[in-house]
């Protein structure tokens, strides 16, 4: 036998030359879902910093980012999607990220990282709209609503590949979530339940889009419609429930 690049050949297949190295694809890489991490653990580490407070928020970051009714309503729509990335604590910022870890490069893949970026987005934006419909006067940090839009668009992928999602699916970790919502005080109920919802009716459009081989611009043109959706209805909350700061 000789050594060949990848294991062993006879001689006889030596000398022929005929044998043929096979090529499996390359693996995908969800550098989406690292990036998104990234940016979070780089978010806490400057408003720490900013704050004075390394493991924890200061008035700064909250003033100036996080979400709150009467700021939105007055023209800072910019906390739609700062808020989410500030966290009150490590605990917060360690299970929000432990959550995008897990979950996170399993619906890149499946979605690939153009409609990925999108649900995440939409995610985030409807659980700023929950935060504001429910808690317009509390100020909201956190990637919660864009982790349960994923927890929404995977119960969806599961559901469409014909997956329970209780016996071996996001179901069980869904359920526990979510009764962790109403038994946990000065948790956003409205940012968690307006994520879920978001990411859930994104992904169900995305999905359905894919199996009927719709073209990339039409999906995230989709995407977008819903997003643009979730965005009116958090500045008309805003407007409706404002409570300005004396």
């Amino acid at each position: 036998m000789s050594q060949a690049s990848v294991g062993f050949h006879c001689p006889e297949c030596s000398r022929s030359g005929q044998q043929r190295v096979i090529r499996g694809p390359v693996a995908f890489d969800p550098i989406v879902a690292k990036v998104l991490i990234g940016m979070n653990l780089a978010a806490f580490v400057a408003a720490g910093a900013w704050g004075g407070r390394p493991m924890n928020l200061g008035p700064q970051p909250i003033v100036k980012l996080a979400l709150r009714g009467d700021f939105v309503d007055s023209g800072e729509i910019y906390r739609l999607v700062t808020s989410a990335f500030l966290h009150d604590g490590l605990m917060h910022l360690a299970f929000n990220m432990w959550a995008l870890w897990v979950i996170g490069p399993t619906l890149e893949r499946v979605l690939g990282r153009s409609r990925f970026i999108g649900l995440y987005t939409v995610s985030l934006l409807g659980g700023s709209f929950g935060a504001l419909l429910m808690e317009p006067r509390a100020f909201t940090v956190g990637a919660s609503g864009a982790i349960f839009g994923m927890f929404g668009a995977m119960a969806v992928a599961q559901r469409a590949a014909g997956q329970s999602i209780w016996a071996d699916g996001i179901g069980p970790i869904l359920g526990i979530n979510l009764f962790l919502t109403f038994a946990i005080p000065f948790i956003s109920v409205g940012g968690h339940l307006g994520g879920l919802v978001a990411g859930a009716a994104t992904g169900a459009a995305t999905i359905s889009l894919i199996r009927a081989r719709k073209p990339d611009w039409q999906i995230l043109a989709a995407q977008a419609a819903i997003g643009a959706v979730f965005l009116a209805g958090a500045v008309w909350a805003a407007g409706t429930w404002v409570d300005p700061i004396v």
